[in-house]
């Protein structure tokens, strides 16, 4: 098995796995990443050989053109008051599942959907399980525009350097919402995410970081021989 064959394996593992949480009559908030796309999938099998009725809310316009693609019935904010069930990835989670995500650059939109939804199920391979945050993945932290010079210097008040996201060379990425993303490195790791997390709220023009305090309930972690194993807080 190559390299990419074994990633494959472990994202279809967690991602189908944690499809099969969902209930028909389920309100399911929609991630974003390689790992989700699997969730997708399979919700969509399950929709066209179960009849399973649910009605999804994307965390990013590439998850709402995929899943509408897959036939997967999709409604926006605006038609929710709560998700029941949100599946969705991340890029470090430790043990107390606390988590670093905005890897695939919707930090804010995920985050929304995480606040108001009952249940926040994570999908991983073992290596996204960390000891301390930040040690093997970038802090993104999204950022308006106008205030990136002094969100950076706020940011590296803190111990981190940052690096502006590009999308490609010399051009920096943009985000659904038309912000950009600054990915901070903690060369020993976060010490304290959780006040971490405040401080960087209280940055002017800082939109969101990806520090995810105490929104997820549970993690599936995905093996390349394709079981997948449930963990719950």
């Amino acid at each position: 098995m190559t390299e990419e064959e074994r990633v494959t394996s472990v994202k279809e593992a967690a991602g189908r796995r944690a499809a099969d949480l969902v209930e028909t009559g389920t309100i399911v908030g929609l991630g974003t990443g390689s790992t989700v796309w699997f969730t997708l999938v399979r919700l969509a099998e399950r929709i066209k050989t179960e009849g399973l009725e649910i009605v999804g809310v994307p965390t990013s316009m590439d998850t709402t053109t995929k899943a509408t693609e897959l036939g997967i019935p999709v409604v926006g904010l605006g038609e929710v008051e709560k998700i029941h069930l949100t599946i969705d990835g991340a890029d470090e989670i430790d043990g107390e599942y606390q988590m670093i995500k905005g890897g695939g650059g919707a930090l804010l939109r995920e985050k929304v959907i995480a606040s108001i939804s009952e249940k926040e199920v994570i999908v991983v391979g073992p290596d996204k399980v960390v000891e301390k945050l930040g040690t093997t993945f970038l802090l993104p932290v999204e950022v308006t525009t106008f205030a990136l010079p002094t969100v950076s210097r706020a940011l590296e008040a803190f111990g981190c350097e940052t690096v502006l996201r590009l999308s490609d060379p010399g051009v920096a990425m943009t985000t659904d919402n038309g912000n950009q993303i600054l990915d901070c490195r903690f060369p020993n790791g976060i010490d304290d995410a959780r006040e971490l997390e405040r401080a960087i709220a209280a940055i002017p023009g800082a939109v969101e970081s990806g520090l995810f305090i105490d929104l997820a309930h549970a993690v599936v972690i995905g093996h390349e021989d394709g079981s997948a194993e449930l963990r719950e807080r």
